[in-house]
């Protein structure tokens, strides 16, 4: 069996210049524009729904396209590059807008109103003012207890008195606060 050789065609620098610098010119992408506006717009309203965004859409394809026009070696094709990027543009324009509904439709957390900012500190002077009125053992048992958290075990320890003392001394401390806090009220 014979082997037959394929001739080998001398590739020519001159064609991979030639192909590389070929592409849509400035000129027929005007001609496209002129021609292929109004229709591309059309594109973008059926996957958009306000003017401003298709319009916005359609001229983003075009910077695009303009940019790119020397890897689009088929003039033809321009107007198929143009669809294609008018319809991913609108992908995206919609990704963003439903990401801001979803972010815009968590609810804000509450905040107090000034009027309630206001109130809450006058609470808070009152029991500072009420709390000062204790005495000073009820005051340590009561701010150790409430305020920081510890258990009554933990507040015997700490002040070195019987778990019936940080009891006592809590329940009268409470009371004489219900006393105080009353009268002001």
């Amino acid at each position: 069996m014979p082997t037959t050789r394929r001739a080998r065609v001398p590739f020519r620098r001159d064609d991979a210049v030639e192909t590389t610098v070929s592409g849509t010119t400035v000129d027929h992408l005007t001609e496209t524009y002129r021609a292929h506006y109004r229709s591309l717009l059309g594109l973008a309203a059926l996957l958009l729904d306000d003017t401003a965004s298709c319009e916005d859409v359609v001229q983003e394809a075009f910077i695009r396209v303009h940019s790119a026009r020397k890897r689009v070696r088929d003039p033809e094709k321009t107007l198929a590059y143009l669809r294609q990027t008018v319809v991913n543009l609108s992908r995206s324009a919609l990704r963003r807008r439903i990401l801001g509904l979803k972010l815009l439709s968590k609810p804000m957390p509450d905040m107090a109103s000034a009027e309630e900012g206001a109130y809450d500190q006058l609470e808070r002077d009152a029991l500072i003012k009420a709390m000062r009125g204790l005495q000073r053992r009820q005051r340590e048992v009561l701010v150790l207890r409430y305020f920081a958290d510890m258990t009554e075990a933990q507040v015997a320890e700490t002040l070195g008195i019987s778990l019936g003392s940080v009891k006592a001394y809590g329940s009268r401390g409470i009371a004489a606060l219900r006393v105080a806090m009353g009268a002001k009220a």
